[in-house]
């Protein structure tokens, strides 16, 4: 019996790690509609022991950011081009940033471009330790930029917000990252219960 405990701790660690391993930034909605507005959340996970200080984005040609949302314990500032859009934003802690078991959301406001076909984000996250992870490479690299696909324009609601890709975002989100973490999670409530039948088994024997 000690060796099946041993056994599914060691498979319930190896279904942890796997979980962390997939968690990467991500900005929201992963589509969107040319020339709508829109709100973006950058979703960043911690993916070490020591916290996240610091989140640079760049923002895409193809959307016009204008305006975020602050947040308590960060602060943020931008960058801006010759005709004043805004080409990226950082934000910085001024607590103790993300821990190794938290992730934050980051939100701002723009419009994007009628004639934008993708945007791409490139993130650059600051560890406490000094180590910048680049969130820049392909779809297929350890540390892809994430990608927000533009589809054709949606008539009608021109001036409004995308509230339903908005909340679609949410689940999209949901479906792309936590699943590897909720199916750890019930898999490691099946392990738990096999054990406990396992030793309710043998004490009626």
């Amino acid at each position: 019996m000690r060796k099946i405990v041993v056994l599914m701790l060691t498979i319930l660690m190896a279904l942890g790690f796997a979980g962390l391993a997939s968690a990467h930034v991500k900005v929201q909605p992963a589509e969107v509609p040319a020339g709508s507005y829109q709100v973006f959340t950058v979703r960043v996970p911690s993916e070490k022991e020591a916290a996240t200080t610091q989140v640079k984005v760049t923002i895409p040609d193809g959307v016009d950011v204008s305006r975020f949302e602050p947040k308590s314990d960060w602060s943020y500032e931008t960058e801006k081009n010759a005709d004043g859009k805004i080409t990226s934003v950082t934000w910085k802690a001024t607590g103790a940033g993300l821990g190794a078991t938290e992730f934050g959301d980051f939100n701002m406001q723009g419009k994007v471009a009628a004639d934008a076909k993708e945007l791409v984000w490139k993130a650059y996250q600051t560890y406490s330790d000094g180590e910048v992870v680049e969130w820049t490479g392909a779809a297929d690299a350890d540390t892809p930029a994430s990608v927000t696909k533009v589809t054709a324009a949606v008539t009608g609601d021109a001036h409004g917000y995308d509230h339903g890709a908005a909340a679609g975002a949410t689940e999209e989100e949901d479906d792309g990252e936590s699943d590897p973490l909720i199916l750890s999670i019930a898999i490691a409530g099946l392990a738990i219960s096999l054990v406990a039948l396992g030793l309710a088994l043998r004490k009626r024997k």
